[in-house]
């Protein structure tokens, strides 16, 4: 898929752990494993939403568009 998902950079640059960030906006670890990866066909802007005020940064943070990929 070209979607790259940026969710561990993000993690780390805010010093974050994902079992944290899971409990905090309600989400599953296993789901954010799955999301961390890139497993996933889509995302709800709730929980996008939820993402960005926990790690105070932009959807664009967190998601790229990598061309020839996928």
């Amino acid at each position: 898929m070209a979607i790259v998902v940026r969710l561990d950079v993000m993690l780390a640059l805010r010093k974050r752990r994902a079992k944290d960030l899971a409990a905090e906006i309600g989400i599953t670890e296993a789901n954010l494993s799955l999301l961390r990866t890139g497993k996933v066909k889509g995302i709800r802007f709730e929980t996008l939403d939820a993402i960005c005020k926990a790690l105070d940064c932009q959807p664009g943070d967190l998601l790229e568009y990598a061309a020839g990929e996928g």
